[in-house]
């Protein structure tokens, strides 16, 4: 389905199952169909949703950079919520789309039941330097999308050996990551991009956080695994859960433990409103 947001910006949707509603949050430069592998055993016991960020996949490019923002994602991510008619609902979110899941329970801990942040952090990640983000801006307002993605590819600042192995033995998947690349909004990258490196640093904010979370996180994340520990040292109750044979994207690279850490949280805190 296509939901509008208040802004007339229409955002790509599907929803399955039954049950206690679940939003699965994307990161930057991803799709809804990240969680594909996975969504129809999670709909199971629950209504799961999935949605393509503004400026991603098969959801609306709006043309300028004001039209993109954490707090922008954040509010489309409510407006998702609100227009499916969920009061309250459980939320996981993935990289940019965890920091965006943090926006969301800091602005509105009513609503969230249970959260899951994922391959995430509470401020700019450690390992991106604003400086290289500003040069790729650069290069994708000067010369394209189509060099930055070469020059992105050689960097691969979110590379891990997992990484590496499921491009060499899953079947399409790298066709699957130059889809998602071919679907991204210049305006949406030039604009997100130096808003996730100098975004301010959270984690203190989150010792406000009272539902249930766990954080997730691949060891070979390099970027993002001390980012979760410390905010699952500061998240009361909070459970952490690194998965061993994994980077940046756990769901592909290690999906077993994945599923199991993901789906038997969410077991235990089955119910919303």
């Amino acid at each position: 389905m296509r939901i509008e947001m208040d802004d007339g910006v229409g955002l790509a949707v599907d929803v399955t199952g039954h049950g206690a509603p679940l939003l699965l949050v994307h990161g930057f430069g991803g799709a809804k169909e990240d969680f594909a592998d996975h969504v129809e055993a999670l709909a199971a016991h629950a209504t799961v949703v999935v949605f393509d960020h503004r400026g991603h996949g098969e959801s609306d490019h709006p043309t300028g950079e004001a039209a993109y923002s954490l707090d922008r994602l954040a509010a489309d991510t409510l407006g998702v919520a609100d227009q499916l008619g969920f009061r309250r609902f459980r939320l996981l979110g993935h990289s940019m789309g965890g920091m965006v899941a943090r926006l969301v329970v800091l602005a509105e801990p009513d609503r969230v039941d249970a959260l899951v942040l994922m391959d995430t952090s509470a401020g700019p990640p450690a390992t991106l330097d604003a400086a290289t983000v500003d040069l790729g801006v650069e290069i994708a307002r000067t010369d394209g999308m189509a060099v930055l993605k070469a020059v992105q590819d050689e960097l691969d600042p979110l590379g891990s050996a997992a990484n590496q192995r499921v491009v060499a033995t899953r079947p399409g998947y790298q066709a699957f990551g130059d889809r998602k690349w071919a679907a991204l909004s210049r305006d949406m990258w030039t604009a997100l991009a130096p808003a996730i490196v100098r975004q301010p640093d959270q984690l203190e904010s989150l010792r406000a956080v009272r539902c249930p979370t766990l954080v997730l996180v691949g060891e070979e994340d390099v970027a993002f695994l001390d980012a979760s520990k410390a905010m699952a040292a500061v998240i009361p109750g909070a459970s952490l859960v690194i998965v061993p044979d994994a980077g940046h994207a756990p769901q592909f690279e290690n999906p077993a433990v994945w599923y199991a850490a993901v789906d038997g949280f969410l077991a235990a805190h089955a119910e919303a409103a």
